[in-house]
């Protein structure tokens, strides 16, 4: 059976044979402030191309499919590989909901470092790994504690898609140690968290708009506007 450097090197030939817009790779770069250069394909194109290989191939063990996303993330040339991993990462759901790789999932949040890996794996992966291990909880009200931003936006964003399964406690606890930072990117975390809940229905949408009146002017202003954008 094909092993897990083998997956992570035809995807990242896959990523190479792809081709790519030299002048899109270039506007990437600048947009996203990557030390990365980027290859220059649409991260749909990035999404497609993972799900094509690994149709064609057995489903990896838990070992294996860790040890791709490893590769593909730790070894990156290109920021697309860093977008593949987490295509890897994605594509085994029983894998990426186990409560085993959340220390995975903090490894790819302190070193990606930036909006565009940080959400979709706080969003897709440590939500998955929430919502099937309440007991991980835990874990991300440390998370919301921690030094480093990208974990505490992490824990913040974690429940975007918990809908009617979100634990108001837990969003509360990973919010309040944050209210007071002046970060943009943990800011706009709150407004979002908050925000994506008050749009399941009217009960949640009063709840939130009770937290909000709640901290006052301990919520900033920022957080204020995106936790309130929307509701009627």
């Amino acid at each position: 059976m094909a092993g897990p450097a083998d997956l992570a090197t035809t995807i990242r030939a896959a990523l190479d044979g792809a081709g790519g817009d030299p002048a899109r790779a270039a506007a990437q770069q600048r947009y996203m402030r990557s030390a990365l250069p980027f290859r220059g394909l649409a991260v749909p194109a990035v999404r497609a191309l993972v799900r094509g290989v690994v149709r064609t191939r057995p489903t990896p063990s838990y070992e294996e499919w860790t040890a791709a996303v490893r590769a593909l993330w730790d070894g990156a040339e290109y920021r697309e590989d860093r977008y593949a991993a987490i295509g890897v990462a994605r594509s085994v759901p029983a894998h990426a909901r186990a409560a085993s790789s959340l220390p995975l999932y903090r490894h790819l949040a302190v070193t990606g470092a930036w909006w565009d890996l940080v959400d979709e794996t706080a969003a897709h992966l440590v939500g998955a790994v929430l919502r099937g291990h309440p007991g991980t909880a835990t874990a991300l009200r440390a998370w919301a504690r921690d030094e480093d931003r990208w974990l505490r936006r992490s824990a913040i964003l974690a429940q975007l898609r918990c809908k009617e399964h979100t634990d108001r406690e837990l969003l509360v606890d990973v919010i309040e140690p944050n209210l007071a930072d002046p970060d943009l990117f943990v800011r706009k975390a709150i407004g979002w968290s908050l925000r994506q809940y008050a749009h399941l229905d009217d009960d949640a949408a009063a709840w939130v708009r009770a937290l909000v009146v709640e901290y006052g002017e301990r919520l900033s202003p920022l957080s204020r506007r995106e936790a309130l954008r929307g509701l009627r």
